[in-house]
């Protein structure tokens, strides 16, 4: 296994995973990622920004994520709780793995590399958000340490369940 940074040639193929979590979504009635979120220029712009990162298995890209330490707006204001920390802290988004190897732990070993990256950084925070009814990312979000701080909402206003994690 490979976790680096996504470049360019890798958008294609991190659009497919993408698209594979697209469509599990809407077949399970979760109303996230949908709209044409997130597209082919969110998955650019983080790459551009330094943001985005791959996981390889044998040369191929079997998961995706965006990692950012520039913080995150929607997360200044925290309601039904609040952060366990007011550390600086690492940001994940948009973490999808190829639909045929979800329960492999691949996410796990992503979200592992994330704090790897965070304490050569210097940084002992992570936090993440996702969908009220996406319970397989709440689960893996549990089982890697995470704890559940409280309710935060989207530019859109949409409303998102936020973790955060100690390392």
């Amino acid at each position: 296994m490979e976790f680096r940074k996504a470049m360019e040639s890798d958008i294609d193929n991190i659009m497919k995973i993408i698209k594979q979590a697209q469509d599990y979504f809407k077949e399970e009635g979760i109303d996230q990622w949908q709209n044409n979120y997130p597209n082919p220029q969110v998955i650019r712009a983080d790459i551009e920004r330094g943001y985005g990162y791959v996981l390889l298995k044998e040369g191929k890209v079997v998961g995706t994520v965006s990692v950012s330490f520039d913080g995150e707006r929607t997360y200044e204001k925290i309601y039904e709780g609040q952060w366990i920390s007011d550390f600086d802290y690492a940001v994940i988004h948009r973490l999808a793995i190829e639909r045929n190897l979800k329960g492999r732990g691949l996410a796990s070993i992503i979200i592992k590399n994330i704090e790897k990256m965070c304490l050569s950084k210097n940084i002992h925070s992570i936090r993440i958000d996702t969908h009220e009814d996406n319970k397989s990312m709440q689960r893996l979000i549990e089982k890697n340490g995470f704890k559940y701080c409280g309710i935060i909402h989207l530019m859109d206003n949409s409303k998102r369940l936020a973790y955060e994690k100690i390392i």
